[in-house]
């Protein structure tokens, strides 16, 4: 089961995504420490799924970016 539905992230405003980003990452490091510190962890399928919605949250915080740079060069181009 993922994480979050793209759904999800792109409800959410930029700032909370950015919160959960930081989250995940934090989550992700600390997972990624106990491996090499040469522990196990319970569920190693959890590293894929937070890399997995990093990098959704990336894109579509990428794709927003996007969208109001490309809604600013029209507002100016009509003027």
């Amino acid at each position: 089961m993922p994480l979050m539905r793209v759904k999800e992230i792109r409800d959410m405003s930029s700032e909370e995504r950015m919160k959960r980003l930081g989250e995940f990452r934090t989550e992700l490091l600390r997972l990624r420490t106990m491996i090499n510190a040469g522990g196990t962890i319970e569920n190693p399928a959890r590293i894929r799924e937070l890399r997995k919605t990093i990098a959704q949250i990336l894109t579509i915080e990428n794709e927003q970016k996007q969208e109001l740079r490309k809604a600013e060069t029209k507002e100016k181009t009509k003027k």
